[in-house]
């Protein structure tokens, strides 16, 4: 499985458990929250300050040692 920024954040979070601990760790604290789910993972990162490129690089790294 391959992340890409334009995955909705919805869709990230039931595509394996480690993804939400990722996530949060990283400063989006709003998973919860019902208008996040329909968020682009870019778009999030955006809103947080977050690199994208390099949010995408460590959870495929991750996923992918799985």
């Amino acid at each position: 499985m391959q992340i890409s920024k334009d995955m909705l954040i919805g869709a990230l979070v039931q595509m394996d458990d480690c993804v939400a601990p990722i996530l949060m760790r990283a400063g989006m604290h709003c998973l919860g929250c019902p208008a996040s789910q329909a968020e682009s993972l870019e778009e999030a990162c955006m809103v947080h300050g977050i690199d994208c490129d390099v949010l995408v690089g460590q959870l495929n790294e991750i996923l992918a040692d799985k």
